[in-house]
Order: C-alpha cells, then sequence, then structure tokens
C-alpha cells in the first residue's frame, strides 16, 4: 500500500512540473477534440501511440492510461502485435473501453517472436483476432491498413483478397471505418482519392514535410536535398484530404525517435520542441490527432503541455525560417496567413500559382481555381495576412496576379 501511496504522489509531482498546474480534476483539463473526417468520431489533439506499453508492467500500463483519460486522450493508435504491449492496453482500458477509441492496424501479426508486416489472408485474420482477444473487445474504431510505402503496393492491395478481408470486417462490425498507414505522400494520395479510406495515418513534421515527392525518411540520402518549402504532392495531399473531409492522423511528429528534438539529429539541423512540432502539426486543418509517442508519465504530461502552451511557445516557423531551404518570399503553406476576413483559401491560392509558374495554365488549373468559394478578386487588402506571414510572402500582390492569370 505504501509503495502505490509513494508512487501516485510522484506522478502527482512530475505532473505539477510539467503543466504548472496543481489540480487534476477532469474538469480542469483544457483537451481539444477534432472531428475524425466524415467517421462521426470525435478525437483528441493529442492521441497515444503505442510504443510505451511494451516496457511496462501492468500497474504503470493502468497509471499511465489514467493519466491520459484523466487528460481527456481519448484515441489511441495500436500497430504493434506484440502480445506484452496488446495485454497491457487491453489491462489499461478494461472498463472503460468506451473511454478510449482504438486505431488498430490490419496487417501486422506476431511470428517466432518478432512483428511482421503481412498481405498474408491467413496470418492477417489471426493477428487481427489476436488483437481483439487481448484488448478484451468485440471491435474497434479504425481498421488500419498497415503500412503501404510504394505506389506498387497500393496497386496490389486494391481488388485483393487482403482488401476483401478488410471489407468483411467492416460488413461483421468488427472495423467501423476503413483506415490506411503510410510514409509516402504520393501512397497517400492514391489511397485518400480512391474511395476506400476514411482516415490516413502519415508521418508528417517540419523536416519530413520537405522530402522530395515518393522519397521515404529512412532512405539513403533522403534529406540531402531537401525541397525549400513543403513538397507539392504534400501541399496537393493535405488540400485533397481537406477538400474532401479525409482525417489524416500523425505518426512520426518529432521526426522518429524524437530526432527533431536534438540539434545534433535534427533532420533540420535546428532543434524544436515537443510543443512546436505538434503545433505544426495541428496547424494543418487535414488533421485529426497527433499520436505522441510518450514513453512514460513524465514525457506524456510534457506533450500535453501543449494545451497550456503560449502562442509564442507554439510558434514554429521562428525556426523554421532560419533554415537554408527557405527564402523569404517563397509560400511554404503554413497557414500562418489565415484567417483572412474575407474567408478567402490563401493557402490554396498561393499552390494553385504556384502550379501555374511550373505548369503553365491548364484547364485542370482553371476548374480548379474556380472550383474555389472565395477567389483573389475578393481581397480586400487589409493587409492582415502580410502582418502575419512569417516568411514576408507579398500576399496582395499574388491575389493580384491570381486576377490576371484566372480572370478573378
Amino acid at each position: 500500500m505504501e509503495k502505490k501511496i509513494i508512487k501516485w504522489v510522484l506522478i502527482l509531482l512530475v505532473f505539477t512540473l510539467a503543466i504548472g498546474c496543481s489540480r487534476l480534476s477532469k474538469e480542469e483539463n483544457s483537451m481539444q477534440y477534432r472531428q475524425l473526417g466524415t467517421t462521426g468520431l470525435k478525437v483528441s489533439e493529442i492521441s497515444l501511440g503505442c510504443g510505451a506499453f511494451k516496457d511496462m508492467s501492468k500497474e504503470e500500463a493502468i497509471a499511465y492510461m489514467d493519466v491520459a483519460i484523466d487528460s481527456g486522450i481519448n484515441y489511441i493508435d495500436l500497430y504493434d502485435a506484440n502480445p506484452t504491449v496488446r495485454d497491457n492496453i487491453g489491462y489499461a482500458i478494461a472498463g472503460r473501453r468506451d473511454k478510449m477509441q482504438i486505431q488498430g492496424h490490419i496487417g501486422t501479426c506476431w511470428v517466432n517472436g518478432q512483428y511482421k508486416r503481412t498481405r498474408d489472408v491467413a496470418e492477417t485474420k489471426a493477428g487481427f483476432e489476436d488483437m481483439l482477444k487481448r484488448l478484451g473487445t468485440d471491435f474497434i474504431e479504425v481498421g488500419m491498413i498497415h503500412i503501404t510505402d510504394s505506389p506498387e503496393q497500393w496497386k496490389e492491395l486494391e481488388n485483393s483478397e487482403f482488401l476483401d478481408y478488410v471489407y468483411q470486417l467492416k460488413k461483421e462490425g468488427k472495423i467501423k471505418h476503413i483506415g490506411v498507414s503510410s510514409h509516402n505522400a504520393e501512397v497517400a494520395l492514391m489511397a485518400a482519392k480512391s474511395g476506400i479510406v476514411e482516415v490516413i495515418m502519415f508521418s508528417l513534421n517540419p523536416a519530413f514535410d520537405r522530402l522530395n515527392a515518393g522519397t521515404i525518411p529512412w532512405e539513403e540520402g533522403a534529406f540531402d536535398n531537401l525541397q525549400k518549402g513543403i513538397d507539392p504532392i504534400r501541399v496537393e495531399l493535405y488540400d485533397y484530404c481537406s477538400q474532401h473531409n479525409i482525417a489524416i492522423t500523425v505518426m512520426k511528429a518529432f521526426g522518429g525517435g524524437g530526432r527533431l528534438l536534438n540539434k545534433e539529429t535534427s533532420q533540420l539541423g535546428i532543434e524544436f520542441t515537443p510543443i512546436q512540432c505538434i503545433s505544426y502539426c495541428l496547424s494543418k486543418p487535414c488533421v485529426a490527432s497527433v499520436h505522441v509517442g510518450a514513453d512514460n508519465i513524465e514525457e506524456l504530461l510534457t506533450d500535453l503541455y501543449y494545451f497550456h502552451a503560449t502562442d509564442e511557445e507554439k510558434e514554429f516557423t521562428l525556426s523554421t525560417s532560419n533554415t537554408d531551404n527557405t527564402k523569404l518570399g517563397d509560400c511554404v503553406y503554413c497557414h500562418h496567413c489565415q484567417p483572412c476576413p474575407k474567408q478567402i483559401d490563401i493557402v490554396k491560392i498561393n499552390y494553385l500559382l504556384d502550379k501555374y509558374f511550373q505548369e503553365g495554365l491548364t484547364q485542370e488549373l482553371q476548374d480548379e481555381y474556380d472550383a474555389l468559394d472565395k477567389h483573389a478578386s475578393d481581397c480586400i487588402h487589409c493587409g492582415a495576412c502580410e502582418e502575419r506571414c512569417p516568411f514576408d510572402v507579398p500576399i496582395q500582390e499574388r491575389m493580384e496576379m491570381a486576377i490576371e492569370i484566372f480572370g478573378k
């Protein structure tokens, strides 16, 4: 009993240090929620990854989940087929399954003591049924097609027996919605346009956004020639998901293994805070939730400080503007110019202008511009957008360009 009391005292002390708050009631948590695309679900802006549960005892897993739920977290991603991870999450949500919505992966199994990605239907079925059993549930909210990282893999997936099994799970009510996870923007965009998925789990952070299209983050030399701003394919992905209400949940928000949190390992050569990384991801309208890979309660509470942070602490462009890959005057589609008092989608118009300068005026481009609710001609030249832009983009001038090019 004494050990248990001491443990909870330590947890409370950690919370006080990390959040700067001495009261822990549910009424005082400041969690924010977003719609998960068209699913009808509302998920917490910060959600759990599953990695922490690998090295926890049953008691530690329950304590970790206590803090998460009391802080308002209601969403968790579970890709790992490790029985210990699944068991610990099952222990942690026992008796309160209704408080945690699960994004579980289909196509991951445990073979000879090792995690395995699979498209074999028999292995997939065994892995999925094992997950439900260990979690102590009859269903999960989102069935995530596990890691599809090349266009070839996506094409093989379409009209496959594996996808038939996914549809069967949905028909049986064992999954409520279908998603896919990918580290490749081209594949994620293909999935978004396929009509198959409602949710995409995607690797998103300030460094990955500057990778060239189709590049996988861990490929050799992946970060040798970064884009000056967000890669155009990623811009199109985020825009398409926003326009069609397809939710993105974020993995590797801190650069994979927390690389962005240390100057020596950061792919951009500059150090970010967890708050800046979370802010970067949540600045994108298509993002519903950021899965944080907090290994312990202290790290989790550090991430949750996001909801108490000042605007200055959340400001990520102060760091990104100092990299060699960005020059003033170039739009990097960061959305800091918003909101516009006339509801003009400034980022989208800048993106269409950039496509025009790269490809010329095509009918498809004209149609995309015409379909906007508001056009450059609606600009009242108040200048508020330029005051907020950290990259000194001449937005009013670009609105005039858009009128000249697109006709309104």
